[in-house]
């Protein structure tokens, strides 16, 4: 039995899940958190790390590295997504985080991206028997990735359209926002869910597997759940029918009227309208009846990678 930490450093949120994995691929979860740091504010429009969202990012990976000591894990990877990759300034990141953990952090490209959070989607899931392929999509804040496959990666594509990105693009200062604001939104999304079918057949798919923060909390919101529950919503599923509608309802809700859901993250409140669109033009232009959600994702690749 192994000890190992991940630490998964995206545009929106950085996680730590750190578990004992088994000889035989098992992973028991010790720790799993997240926290909301928002580390690509600005970056579509600057192209540059701002030294508040880098001391939110540092601050949040104190105290896991803290954790992992605490916990004794024996292996440690920190994997970064979007917004670094995207920020002329990457290297104060990297700097910070050899600082915090004494571990390189990997600016992994879009398709180690989607490859990881194929691995950490899919390997539990052949005890429900869905129909594959599978195309699996990982809504994050600077990108989107879409993986198709059944017991490895058949294609990937990642195209930069997650939800912060598209908040601050189109949507930045609507509460809510204004029809114009969503047609564009839609177009930006459209053109890129094209862009994916030119190397990803995603019509050979057969069930859509939806991962990140975004689709869960579409999930929570489709099922009346009260307040967040992780056991409820992983391996759900939500009808297309149920994602259009709450997609319909956060966009037109207030900031005040999201921030009051009880499954809502606050530092997901500015940001889940956009999410939940691309979600629900994914199922409208690829012709899905419905999304099997997943709380397991790159963090667990992560995890699995270290074995």
């Amino acid at each position: 039995m192994n000890r190992v930490a991940a630490v998964d450093c995206g545009t929106n949120s950085v996680r730590l899940l750190i578990a004992d994995l088994a000889p035989d691929g098992t992973l028991t979860d010790v720790e799993r958190r997240m926290e909301i740091v928002r580390l690509g504010q600005g970056v579509d429009q600057t192209g540059r790390l701002t030294p508040e969202a880098l001391e939110r990012t540092f601050a949040a990976m104190r105290g896991y590295a803290a954790l992992i000591t605490r916990h004794g894990a024996e292996k440690v990877r920190v994997v970064a997504t979007s917004a670094t990759r995207d920020a002329a300034n990457r290297a104060d990141f990297v700097a910070g985080v050899v600082e915090i953990f004494d571990v390189v952090p990997e600016v992994i490209t879009g398709d180690e991206e989607a490859e990881l959070s194929f691995t950490g989607a899919t390997r539990e899931l052949a005890a429900l028997r869905p129909v594959g392929p599978y195309l699996v999509v990982d809504i994050g804040g600077g990108s989107t990735e879409f993986v198709l496959g059944g017991s490895h990666v058949e294609a990937a594509r990642s195209m930069d359209i997650g939800c912060v990105r598209m908040t601050e693009r189109h949507m930045r200062d609507a509460d809510p926002p204004s029809p114009e604001q969503i047609t564009a939104a839609v177009a930006d999304i459209d053109v890129a869910l094209a862009t994916v079918r030119e190397s990803v057949p995603v019509d050979e798919s057969r069930t859509l597997v939806g991962l990140a923060g975004s689709v869960t909390t579409v999930s929570a919101i489709a099922h009346g759940l009260e307040t967040y529950e992780p056991d409820k919503i992983h391996l759900s599923r939500v009808t297309a029918a149920q994602v259009h509608e709450v997609t319909r309802d956060l966009l037109h809700a207030t900031r005040a009227e999201r921030a009051a859901l009880g499954v809502m993250h606050p530092g997901r409140v500015d940001v889940i309208g956009a999410g939940a669109l691309i979600l629900d033009r994914i199922m409208r232009e690829y012709s899905f009846g419905a999304v099997l959600v997943s709380e397991h994702d790159i963090l667990d690749g992560i995890a699995w990678s270290l074995a």
